[in-house]
């Protein structure tokens, strides 16, 4: 593929309304509660009663109660373990009510001599075990051979991100439905199939780490760019973060783990620069790169080094790269876009995908111009795009920039009519608006 590298690396008792207010507010904190510990509860549960349904049904349970209760009760001081405590005694009534043979019986006295204590503040696994980590360790099982890859991500997002199934069709790029269907023929299988939740021997961990390093990027990804309610999750993304630094302690040599560090640590880095005092989106171009944290920044860049030293490029260490040349440029016109363009061109090699065309074409617009930009935009059409609101939103900006301004308005809309994120609603909102104005076509 030739060499990978750029010369970037060279550089350095209330009334009824306050009672309502209260319930309310109570609300509010169940809900934080579950999108912060939904995936950790699960996980828990699922090694103690070893089925990935009854784990799940216990902990929605729980939550249920939690509602129900912690208005009156107030908020628990270690909320997530009042979670997994409630959900396993939910799951033990529960089979010994179903205690329709002496397994099941047996199951259930097991578990209700289990050390509550331990379960509820999910103790750290033995140190012989080959991961460490409970939740990393669900995803590795959840990535079985059994389960196609599509399947085995799919899955893994709805128990460990929490994800709901319109967060996971939209990283997918598929219809809700489809998606539905595909996280349930995946339950279905893993029980079917009988697949062990248990920790995959060391050698069996390379094999599944493709779908691993998606699973946690798409968890970091949901919080970066999230679906709905807010343009980010930063509990998604530290935990994102969290999950990659673990998987790169674990696999030291694997060069994407290490990779897919990066990109998430360089990504995470402009955080702070994408809302305005408002609350509206900033775009990178306009970003004030003064608030870019500049030392997960060195320790990304510092990461892509070692992995060009290794000459092994991936596709998260490609990405890694191409986010490590942003992370150094003084602004967008001194961004070296041609150095962007060649790395695109790596990457669209190693991955092939109208997502990755797409950014390329962005690049390119940067090189050579918004038409030859919209060119390539425009030759994506018939590759499933449609459906993906950054494509009408890219297609948009090289449409204003080419001073066509209706085609920009339609494209405008169409992207808008895309994302649930009340956010990039808003900005798309007032992309269009400026095309009224008499300079619209001069900026």
């Amino acid at each position: 593929m030739g060499a990978w590298t750029t010369h970037w690396m060279l550089g350095p008792g209330p009334s009824d309304h306050v009672g309502a207010a209260a319930l309310d507010s109570q609300a509010v904190t169940v809900e934080a509660v579950f999108r912060r510990e939904y995936g950790r509860c699960v996980a828990t549960l699922i090694r103690f009663l070893g089925d990935i349904d009854a784990a799940e049904e216990a902990v929605q349970e729980a939550f249920s109660v939690a509602v129900a209760r912690w208005p009156s009760d107030g908020e628990p001081p270690n909320p997530g373990a009042w979670i997994v405590t409630t959900a396993r005694n939910r799951a033990i009534d529960r089979l010994r009510r179903e205690s329709v043979r002496d397994e099941r019986h047996a199951q259930a006295h097991h578990l209700y001599g289990a050390d509550a204590e331990a379960s509820a503040d999910c103790a750290p696994a033995p140190e012989d075990e080959t991961v460490p980590d409970d939740r990393l360790r669900l995803i590795f099982t959840c990535c079985h051979p059994a389960l196609n890859q599509p399947a085995q991500v799919a899955l893994t997002l709805r128990l460990l991100g929490g994800l709901q199934t319109p967060e996971i069709a939209r990283a997918f790029l598929v219809p809700e439905a489809t998606m539905a269907q595909r996280i349930v023929r995946a339950k279905r299988k893993i029980r079917s199939t009988r697949v062990p939740y248990r920790v995959p021997a060391e050698a069996e961990l390379p094999a599944r780490l493709e779908p691993v390093l998606a699973v946690v990027y798409l968890i970091f990804n949901e919080g970066y760019a999230a679906t709905a309610d807010s343009l980010m999750r930063l509990d998604l993304c530290a935990e994102g973060i969290r999950l990659a630094r673990v998987l790169a302690e674990l696999m030291p040599d694997e060069p994407e783990a290490q990779g897919l560090l990066a990109l998430l640590l360089l990504l995470h880095s402009r955080s702070a620069a994408r809302l305005a005092a408002d609350g509206s989106l900033v775009r990178l171009a306009e970003q004030d790169r003064r608030l870019w944290d500049r030392g997960l920044i060195a320790e990304g860049q510092a990461i892509v080094r070692a992995c060009v030293q290794r000459g092994r490029p991936g596709p998260y260490q490609v990405q890694a790269a191409i986010n490590a040349v942003h992370s150094i440029a003084p602004s967008l016109d001194g961004t070296d876009w041609r150095a962007i363009l060649t790395l695109y061109d790596q990457l669209y090699a190693l991955t092939p995908t109208p997502v990755v065309a797409l950014n390329r074409a962005v690049a390119l617009a940067e090189v050579r111009g918004p038409a030859a930009g919209l060119a390539a935009v425009d030759d994506l059409r018939s590759s499933g795009l449609d459906g993906y609101y950054l494509f009408h939103a890219s297609r948009a900006d090289l449409l204003r920039r080419l001073g066509r301004t209706t085609e920009a308005a339609e494209a405008y809309a169409a992207a808008r009519s895309l994302t649930a994120n009340p956010v990039e609603q808003a900005f798309l909102d007032t992309q269009r608006a400026t095309l009224s104005r008499p300079d619209a076509d001069q900026e």
